[in-house]
């Protein structure tokens, strides 16, 4: 009998690719150069964005500066090492895997100018990492020492060529968005009381000549505080001008040594508008790269106070409420994914007892003077909306009234209809008066759904011995027949559109030609059918426009300016 050991070994280009994979989105190249400006104490940080041309081709070329405290050997060989992070154990630090700068490595040449106070530079070279490492060969880095960087102290990286010089998503605005969302320095930590460096950032994206300056900080709107006059200068739209901002901060209940700030601010859609011109919105053309406001708000969980992935669900008890919330849950706690993309690393528990945390904070808001103040604003407006409408709606009803065609009837004033609903009250009417007028008789009416009326063929035979059928009413009867002819008995109208030999068809497809008879003999009325030659019945169209015209002599006629009704 023998043994032996196994020592695992690392596909070292396999899980420089992966790694360098697993950043999906190239915005994370930004992330990154950020977090580590930021950790290195930079109080500037310059990124620009340029298309060179080199040999005829277009090459995308970044420039990442910082005046941080700059990089020594063992800073240089961790920057490009896999997992070998010097940060590790720093809790003031944002870096702790040595993942983030693979991100670089999906490049053509990456180049780093680095120098410490009182130290040597160094300049280092990668050529070809991309290229070389689905070669199965793990790129060397060329690095001289020079006497002093041209940059001073600090750390500058220029990548040439990355994500094979694509470069849709790093347009200036999208970039700034970016930044103000998803790195440090757009990071919800200036709402809480902790310490910042009060860093400066310098941009220019693709579709910029000058430099922008960045201010630190997430952007968060002002409370509203006079709900009155919000709603004397807004009025329908003051809802969607209201802000209150809720700052919570404890720790969580199952684990009293885990801490977390969260802030929530509820903001209508004007508050978003007026400050994020990423948003997409009625009768405004946004920047390339825009969104809704479904797509980016509600409530991120955050790590290092970054927003890291959504949690909509822990806040939403109806429909997209979530959509009021400018919200961020932040838990140093939180273990992330390489790319930092997601928190689904933190164990089940801990995000557990974050869940409780988060909806006994919405449960506390939706309860509170702030939301009912809203919902004030909301109700407020609704009612307004509705008295205008009111208002419009009656005095269109009102000139419409004026300008009817009526007709007087054996004492009653008839309305020519302008719906379905008015053909068939109309229909009523002259049913009760003349009884044996239609050759069925009602006995269901349902709008609801299908063909509003069902209908029996004899006023005698009891329902349950009756054959019954469906009779539909129209305005106006068109080519745009949404129902089934099957069980079809008639078809009751004020007008047709349909003219003789016209063809109908069903939503199965049933065709059926019109036919118009006019008055003869037998019958003292114009008729209308849709006949199928293979079907037995012909489906009786009533035009009421003129069969009542032609049976009772009944006319409609314009209303006159001294008409009682």
């Amino acid at each position: 009998m023998s043994s032996f050991i196994i020592t695992p070994t690392v596909d070292e280009t396999q899980e420089f690719i992966e790694i360098a994979n697993d950043f999906s989105n190239p915005l994370d190249l930004v992330r990154e150069a950020i977090s580590n400006a930021y950790d290195a104490k930079a109080s500037e940080i310059r990124i620009s964005f340029d298309v060179i041309q080199k040999y005829g081709e277009s090459i995308l070329k970044i420039s990442l500066q910082d005046n941080g405290t700059g990089m020594n050997r063992d800073g240089l060989q961790s920057f490009f090492d896999l997992g070998n992070s010097l940060r590790r154990n720093d809790p003031q630090s944002i870096g702790e895997k040595g993942h983030g700068t693979k991100v670089y490595f999906n490049s053509k040449k990456i180049e780093v100018l680095t120098q410490q106070e009182g130290a040597e530079a160094f300049h280092a070279t990668m050529s070809d990492p991309f290229r070389k490492l689905h070669d199965r060969e793990v790129p060397n880095v060329d690095v001289q020492t020079i006497d002093t960087s041209s940059n001073g102290v600090g750390t500058e990286i220029i990548i040439h060529g990355y994500n094979n010089n694509r470069r849709h998503k790093f347009t200036h605005e999208i970039l700034k968005d970016y930044i103000m969302w998803f790195t440090k320095h757009g990071a919800i930590d200036n709402q809480f009381d902790v310490e910042s460096c009060g860093t400066v950032l310098y941009l220019k994206g693709l579709g910029k000549t000058k430099e922008e300056k960045i201010e630190r900080g997430h952007y968060f709107s002002d409370d509203s505080h006079n709900i009155n006059k919000l709603f004397e200068t807004h009025i329908t739209k003051a809802p969607d001008y209201y802000c209150k901002k809720v700052i919570k901060t404890g720790h969580l209940k199952n684990f009293p040594e885990i801490y977390y700030n969260a802030i929530f601010c509820i903001e209508g859609k004007y508050i978003k508008y007026d400050y994020n011109p990423m948003l997409r919105r009625p009768g405004y053309s946004p920047p390339s790269g825009a969104y809704t406001i479904q797509e980016r708000y509600g409530l991120w969980l955050c790590k290092d106070f970054i927003p890291i992935q959504r949690k909509n669900d822990w806040i939403t008890y109806k429909g997209s409420e979530y959509t009021k919330f400018h919200a961020f849950f932040n838990c140093q706690s939180l273990k992330l994914t390489a790319n930092r993309g997601s928190v689904e690393n933190t164990p089940s528990e801990i995000l557990h007892d974050i869940m409780e945390e988060v909806k006994k904070i919405y449960d506390d808001i939706i309860n509170s003077d702030d939301w009912t103040a809203m919902e004030w604003l909301e109700d407020e407006a609704t009612a307004y909306q509705t008295t205008e409408r009111e208002k419009k709606n009656f005095d269109w009803r009102i000139k419409k009234v004026n300008k009817s065609n009526i007709a007087e009837y054996k004492g009653e004033t008839l309305v020519e209809p302008e719906r379905e609903s008015g053909v068939y009250s109309l229909f009523l009417m002259i049913s009760h008066i003349h009884k044996d007028l239609f050759p069925f008789q009602i006995i269901d009416y349902d709008t609801h759904d299908g063909i509003d009326v069902i209908a029996k063929g004899d006023k005698t035979t009891p329902i349950a011995s009756s054959k019954v059928y469906y009779i539909e009413f129209k305005r106006t009867l068109s080519s745009g027949f949404n129902h089934s002819f099957e069980n079809l008995h008639s078809v009751i109208c004020w007008e047709t559109e349909i003219k003789h030999g016209d063809i109908l068809v069903d939503v199965n497809g049933e065709e059926r030609k019109m036919a118009i008879l006019p008055p003869d003999e037998s019958t003292n009325y114009t008729k209308y059918f849709l006949d199928n030659p293979r079907k037995a019945h012909k489906i009786e169209v009533y035009v009421l426009k003129q069969y009542l015209k032609e049976k009772l002599g009944i006319d409609f006629k314009p209303r006159t300016q001294n008409a009682i009704v």
